[in-house]
This record gives C-alpha cells, structure tokens and sequence, in this order.
C-alpha cells in the first residue's frame, strides 16, 4: 500500500496528497506530526529514498538553526535529532513498496504512484 507521511499545513504536502487521491489508488496518511516515525522506521526510509539523513532535515527549521546548525553530527544523531523534533523531517515522503520519493516538487510523486 502507498503511504505518505504527510503535514496537513504544509502546502506541498497538502498538493502531493491530492496527486495521491486523483490517482484513484489506495493509500495511507501518515500524520508524522501526530504519529513520529520510530528510529528504525526513520532510518528504513531513508534507506528507500537512498539519501543521507542530513539529506531529509528541514535545515531552516528554528529548532535546527537554534540547536543543531552549529554542531557535526553522525547519521545516527541527525536520525534521532528527527524523531525528537519531526517538524525537521523533510515533507512529503511517499513510499510505493520499495521506491519512495521526497515530494519535492510534488510532481515527484507520480513518477512512483
């Protein structure tokens, strides 16, 4: 089943999620706000959108610039810096079975859907 991890006041999530209903396919909402990805969730997406963890930080985030801008931290640190604060993780994220894509633009979405 398709997921997307989606932040309902985010204007290009709220537009990858509408790729995602005209499609007519099935698929889940993930409210990452509400429910935060565990460590190992987060770092299995990661994998399946074959980034860096530093690849999916919200870099201009205040919780960023006031307390992890300044610092180098290991991929396991920056994981754990998104599960703390996941308004750092990058949105949306939709995952199609083994492909997943940043929906950054949100056109990205179709090319997995």
């Amino acid at each position: 089943m398709i997921k997307i991890y989606h932040n309902p006041r985010c204007t290009k999530s709220r537009e990858g999620l509408k790729i995602l209903e005209d499609s007519g396919k099935n698929f889940e909402i993930i409210k990452y706000l509400e429910n935060v990805p565990a460590k190992n969730e987060l770092k299995e997406i990661v994998k399946l959108l074959g980034i860096r963890p530093e690849q999916l930080i919200r870099r201009n985030e205040a919780v960023w610039k006031e307390n992890y801008k300044a610092k180098t931290l290991t991929d396991e640190e920056l994981i754990e810096a998104m599960v703390a604060n996941p308004k750092l993780i990058e949105r949306p994220i939709v995952i199609n079975g083994e492909k997943a894509v940043i929906g950054r633009p949100p056109e990205k979405i179709e090319t997995i859907i």
